[in-house]
Parts: structure tokens; C-alpha cells; sequence
């Protein structure tokens, strides 16, 4: 199968196609730069964004949604962002999922990488991903559509970033009715009155650690990003870039972050090498923390989760912290569970050996028991 690097290239050749001459949307989507369709206030398309900067990978980002854009290809799930790859058929592939499409990444597109060569490295920052995409995005759905500022700005500019020119639209009722349907869907995430006081403390802890971590080190595994940071990045951009309540919480505790978040938009000029990897068999100490809010919390909310669901139960309800936590069970993040410690039992006895006193330490070892 050609790369999406492939077309890009044939397609810089091919100048003298008249810009008039119809094309099918999947011969427009098979030239070119790779294509895929996003919006600003989605970190999972802002995590790719700046992860395809950062790569060098020539992209060309379509704005709108599934729900406008009906003349692209479907993913069966729909959701920010869906990347367009070239397939063998002639035609193109409709892809969803952030962590994997890195993964694809990696093997299409040489140099930049942003997963560590060392195996027990890759882990720890694959853990650190998914903390970042399956928890952070908690918070940042909480204070959104749980605080009335954040309700407000958000019902009112998210819903111009695709139809700002339209002059059909009634922006009052738009944003309304989108404001509802968010708030109303808060407990899918797991945000309730139960757990809000968990979440909030959680992201407190979690900025105030990292900022910590910043204060040495450019990036989570040291001064080279790896795909963690790219999932961290996402979700910042909104809670500490954005959304008000969350944003002034950011600059109080951790405007080291706060800019940083800005900083990593474009890394396309930084100089990585391979001695910018931090070593698993010398961890900082300042990541202690950040992967010590993982054991407190994402862990055993992820197993419950999956307990829940290997059940059949109404519910997910546990004790995380010392406080009571209640949600809807969620079948992805069941799947996230697998899929972490179907990377971890990749290791080779060795490697586990050397995060095994992080991973206990931390009690992010409970994942594996």
C-alpha cells in the first residue's frame, strides 16, 4: 500500500490539473497532502495537529462536521479527528482513533518519531497516553459543560468554528440546544455531583505535577515529545487554553504548563536525538508524581469500569481516593484496559523488571495483577 507521503508527492508533481475539473471526493482525498476533518475544540484533533507539525507531515485539515460534511467518506464510528488513508482499492479509508493512527504514523513516515525506541520507555509513555485521552478528558468535559461560564463560551464558539459563515443559522437557538445536549450528556465522561470533587482535585494534582516535571525536563519523557505529550497537549489546549474555569486554575497553579501548552503547537523546528529520551533505568523523580496520579485514580476507576462491564451491571461504582465514584459503565475505556496490558505483556521479563519499582511505587502496577 502507497503512503499517504506517496501522494503527497505525485501530487506536487501534477500542477496542471485545472482547478475547474470535477473530482470524486475519494480522488480528491487520494492526492495530496493527508487529509483529515477536525475542529479547534476537539484536543484529539488538536493532539494530531500538533503531532503532525511536530512530524513534518505535510496535511491538509478540512473544518466541519459529520453532519455537514455528508460528501466525505464515513468512519463507522464518527468522531474528531477522521483521517482519510489511501487504500488499495482505489479508494480511501475513513479512520478514527488517535493512538493507533500514531502507530500507523510511525511506520508511514520515517524520522521525528514520538515513540521511544526502548521497548520499557514506549510503555510507560503508551500508559501515559492513555491517562491523558481516557482521563484528563474527564476534566476537561467537567468543567465545560459542569460550570456556567464554560457552558456558556463553549455553546456559543464551538458551535461558529463550522457554520460562522452561514447566514441561515440562528446562532441563539444553535447554541442552546447544543449547550443542553453537552451538559446532558456530562455522564458519559463519569462527571456527576458525586464525582466532580474527585475530578477537580485530580486535575489540580495532576497540573501542579507537571509543572513540577516542566520545571527540568521539555516533555514527559524527557526533551524529545513522545506520543504522551501529544495526548496531554490535546486535552490542555481546551482545559487550560479555553474553557475559563479551568484555564484560571492553569495560570494560578501551573503557568509553566499554561505556556507550554502554546509552545507545543509547533514543535516543526525542534532538533530531537536519541540521547533526548529520558532512560527507564534513571526516571526523574518528578515523574513519580504524575504517573502516582495515575495509580490514585485512573487505575482503579478503569478497572471498576471493566468489572462493571465483565458484569453486566447498571453501574460503575467504586472507591477511588477515599471518595465514592458512580458512572455509567463505558464500553470503550473497557477496551483501553485490554489494550494497556496487552502492550505491557509485550514486554520481555527484562523490560517489566525495569519499570517494575515505578509501576509499584505508584500503584499503577494494580492494572497488571
Amino acid at each position: 500500500m502507497k503512503s499517504p507521503l506517496t501522494h503527497s508527492i505525485k501530487a506536487s508533481k501534477n500542477m496542471t490539473t485545472p482547478e475547474s475539473t470535477p473530482e470524486s471526493p475519494a480522488e480528491s482525498l487520494r492526492e495530496g497532502p493527508l487529509a483529515l476533518m477536525g475542529t479547534p475544540g476537539s484536543p484529539y484533533t488538536r493532539k494530531m495537529l500538533a503531532l503532525l507539525r511536530y512530524r513534518r507531515i505535510p496535511y491538509r485539515l478540512m473544518p466541519g462536521s459529520h453532519r455537514l460534511r455528508k460528501d466525505l467518506p464515513r468512519a463507522k464510528v464518527e468522531l474528531l479527528p477522521t483521517f482519510y488513508f489511501p487504500n488499495d482499492a482505489g479508494g480511501v479509508d475513513a479512520v478514527v482513533d488517535s493512538t493507533p493512527i500514531i502507530r500507523r504514523l510511525e511506520g508511514a513516515y520515517p524520522g521525528r518519531h514520538v515513540v521511544p525506541e526502548d521497548a520499557a520507555l514506549a510503555f510507560l509513555d503508551y500508559l501515559l497516553e492513555d491517562y491523558a485521552d481516557e482521563w484528563l478528558t474527564k476534566a476537561m468535559f467537567h468543567y465545560r459543560w459542569g460550570k456556567a461560564p464554560d457552558i456558556e463560551k463553549g455553546a456559543n464558539i464551538l458551535t461558529r468554528y463550522a457554520m460562522m459563515n452561514d447566514p441561515t443559522t440562528d446562532h441563539q437557538k444553535t447554541r442552546e440546544t447544543f449547550g443542553k445536549r453537552q451538559t446532558e450528556r456530562l455522564y458519559v465522561v463519569g462527571s456527576n455531583p458525586t464525582t466532580a470533587p474527585v475530578i477537580e482535585a485530580s486535575y489540580c494534582r495532576f497540573m501542579a505535577a507537571f509543572e513540577a516535571h516542566l520545571q527540568t525536563y521539555r516533555f514527559a519523557m524527557g526533551h524529545r515529545p513522545g506520543a504522551s505529550d501529544f495526548a496531554i497537549h490535546g486535552q490542555l489546549t481546551q482545559l487550560a487554553r479555553f474553557d475559563p474555569t479551568s484555564m484560571e486554575i492553569a495560570i494560578r497553579i501551573a503557568p509553566t504548563v499554561s505556556a507550554w501548552v502554546e509552545v507545543s503547537e509547533d514543535l516543526s523546528g525542534l532538533s530531537p536525538t536519541a540521547q533526548d529520551w529520558t532512560s527507564p533505568d534513571a526516571l526523574p523523580e518528578t515523574l513519580k508524581p504524575i504517573f502516582a496520579e495515575i495509580g490514585r485514580l485512573y487505575v482503579p476507576v478503569m478497572l471498576a469500569n471493566a468489572r462493571a462491564l465483565a458484569a453486566g451491571a447498571a453501574k460503575v461504582e467504586t472507591e477511588v481516593d477515599g471518595k465514592p465514584w458512580v458512572q455509567d459503565p463505558f464500553p470503550y475505556q473497557g477496551r483501553c484496559v485490554q489494550w494497556v496490558r496487552g502492550e505491557y505483556q509485550k514486554l520481555s521479563a527484562a523490560d517489566k523488571a525495569r519499570i517494575a519499582p515505578l509501576l509499584a511505587e505508584t500503584g499503577c502496577d494494580r492494572m497488571f495483577a
